[in-house]
C-alpha cells in the first residue's frame, strides 16, 4: 500500500471550489505530499469512482503552480525530485518538469530517466525507448518504478512485444490497486493478442474485468477484447469468453458481443458472427427489445451469400432502420443491394423464346441467354467498424502504442463478365460460372462496406 496523507487535501479542492483556494489552506505542503494525494485520487478513478476525476483535475492544477514556484533546494530533496517525476508521469504538464530540470543540478542517472519521460510524453518515443534502454524499473523507488516500467513497456510495445509485457507484469507487480497497473493489464490484453496468446489474453482480460471493469478506460479495454477475440479465433475458447463477459451487467455484455458479431460479420467469419449474435439475442429484455435489430442485420450480414435469399429477405424487412446507427443502417442498404441483385431477373433469362428455324439462319448463330450483370449499391457504404484498438493516451500515460488486431477483408474477384470464361460453355455450366461471380460480386458488396 501507499503511504497515504489524510483526504483532507483532496476534500479541500472540493469545499473550496477550486486551486487558489486550496493553496490559501494549505500553503506548507511539500510537493511530495501533494502528488501523493493526486496518487491517492488516481486510484479510486481506476476503481470506478468517476466522482474522483474533477479532485484529479483540480490537484494536477494545483500541483503544477507548487511546483512552479518551488525553489531549487526543494525541489532537489529526493522525494520531491521524485515525485517531480511521477506528477509528469500522471498526467501533468510536460513543460513544467521541462522548465524546473533547467534551474537544478540533476545527476546523470535522474537527469536520463527525465529526458525519456519527456520523450516519451512529447511522443517521441523511439527516443525515450533509447534513453531508457539502461534503466532498471525494479531498481528504483518503488513509485517512480512503476511508472518507468509502464512507459518502457509501451515504447517497445510494436518492436518487441514479449519483452513489453514482461514490463507490463513489473509495472502491475510494483503498484497493484492503482492506476499504473489499471493501464498495465489494459496493455497486456492487446499486446497478448499480437502474440497469439490466447491464454495470457484470456487471463488478462479476466483479471481487468474483476478489478478494473468501472474504469472510465474501460471502453479502451472492450476495444482490445473485440479486436482479441476477432483476431485469436482459431485458437480461443469460446467458453471461456463466455465466462469473462459473465460478470459484465447484461447490457455491457450484450454491446460487446454485437461489436463481435459485426466485426466478424464484416470479415465474413461466418461461425464467429453467429456465434456472438446468438449470444446478445440470448440476453433477456422486455418485449420491445427482445429483438435487437442489430443481431438481425450482422446475421443477415453473413447469410446473405450462403442461406435461402427470400429467408434473409424477410429478416431484414422487420429491422426498425430507426434503431439503427448510421454506420449500421449503411450495412443495412448494402445486404438489401445484394439481396435484390441475387432476386433480380438477369437481363435475357426472363423467359427463353422458341426461335423458328429459317433456312438462312445457321444453328450455331442463335444466341445465348445473356450473363447477368454486375450489380452495385447505390451507395457505398462508409466503415463504421471500430478501429483496431491500440492503448490510447490516459492520465498515466499518454503516448502508448501498440500493434492492430485485424483481418483483411475478401478481395473481389477480378474476373469479367460474360468475357471469354464463359465461351463454350452449355447452360448449367453457364449457371454455375454466374453463381461464383454473384459470390464474387457480394464479397465485394461486404468488403465495401467494411472500408
Amino acid at each position: 500500500m501507499r503511504f497515504l496523507v489524510p483526504l483532507a487535501l483532496a476534500s479541500l479542492v472540493v469545499a473550496a471550489g477550486g486551486t487558489a483556494a486550496l493553496g490559501n489552506n494549505a500553503p506548507g505542503l511539500q510537493p511530495y505530499q501533494m502528488v501523493r494525494s493526486l496518487q491517492l485520487v488516481q486510484d479510486r478513478v481506476a476503481v470506478g469512482d468517476h466522482a474522483a476525476l474533477p479532485i484529479q483535475r483540480k490537484l494536477l492544477e494545483m500541483i503544477d503552480a507548487r511546483l512552479r514556484t518551488a525553489t531549487a533546494a526543494e525541489l532537489m530533496q529526493p522525494r520531491n525530485l521524485h515525485s517531480m517525476m511521477v506528477y509528469a508521469m500522471s498526467g501533468g504538464n510536460p513543460e513544467t518538469l521541462r522548465n524546473i530540470v533547467h534551474r537544478m543540478h540533476v545527476e546523470e542517472h535522474d537527469g536520463r530517466i527525465i529526458a525519456g519521460i519527456l520523450s516519451y510524453l512529447n511522443g517521441a518515443t523511439k527516443t525515450a525507448a533509447l534513453t531508457l534502454r539502461d534503466v532498471e524499473p525494479l531498481k528504483e523507488p518503488i513509485e517512480t518504478g512503476a511508472f518507468l516500467a509502464l512507459i518502457k513497456g509501451s515504447v517497445i510495445a510494436l518492436e518487441d512485444p514479449t519483452a513489453a509485457l514482461g514490463l507490463l507484469d513489473q509495472a502491475r507487480l510494483l503498484a497493484p490497486g492503482t492506476l499504473v497497473e489499471e493501464a498495465a493489464l489494459r496493455r497486456s490484453v492487446g499486446l497478448a493478442a499480437t502474440l497469439h496468446d490466447a491464454a495470457r489474453f484470456l487471463r488478462s482480460s479476466d483479471q481487468y474485468v474483476r478489478i478494473y471493469l468501472r474504469s472510465p478506460y474501460a471502453s479502451q479495454f472492450a476495444d482490445s477484447f473485440v479486436a482479441g477475440v476477432i483476431g485469436l479465433r482459431d485458437t480461443i475458447d469460446l467458453d471461456e469468453v463466455d465466462a469473462i463477459l459473465g460478470m459484465m451487467s447484461p447490457e455491457q455484455r450484450k454491446v460487446l458481443y454485437l461489436r463481435i458479431a459485426r466485426r466478424a460479420a464484416l470479415d465474413g467469419l461466418v461461425a464467429l458472427s453467429t456465434y456472438a449474435a446468438q449470444r446478445a439475442d440470448a440476453i433477456g429484455g422486455d418485449e420491445e427489445e427482445a429483438r435487437d435489430p442489430r443481431v438481425l442485420l450482422y446475421t443477415s450480414l453473413t447469410d446473405v451469400a450462403t442461406a435461402p435469399v427470400d429467408d434473409v429477405r424477410e429478416r431484414i424487412s422487420r429491422i426498425d432502420r430507426s434503431r439503427l446507427s448510421g454506420g449500421d443502417r449503411r450495412l443495412l442498404d448494402a445486404v438489401l443491394a445484394v439481396s435484390s441483385e441475387i432476386v433480380r431477373d438477369p437481363v435475357g433469362e426472363a423467359e427463353p423464346k422458341v426461335i423458328a428455324a429459317d433456312p438462312e439462319l445457321p444453328d450455331e448463330a442463335v444466341p445465348l441467354a445473356a450473363a447477368p450483370e454486375a450489380g452495385h449499391p447505390a451507395e457505398e457504404p462508409a466503415s463504421a467498424a471500430t478501429a483496431d484498438p491500440r492503448p490510447e493516451g490516459d492520465a498515466s500515460a499518454p503516448h502508448a502504442e501498440a500493434a492492430a488486431v485485424g483481418v483483411q477483408p475478401v478481395a473481389p474477384s477480378s474476373m469479367p463478365e460474360g468475357g471469354a470464361e464463359d465461351a463454350g460453355l452449355n447452360p448449367s455450366q453457364m449457371t454455375l460460372s454466374a453463381g461464383r461471380k454473384k459470390l464474387a460480386e457480394i464479397d465485394d458488396l461486404l468488403s465495401r462496406a467494411a472500408r
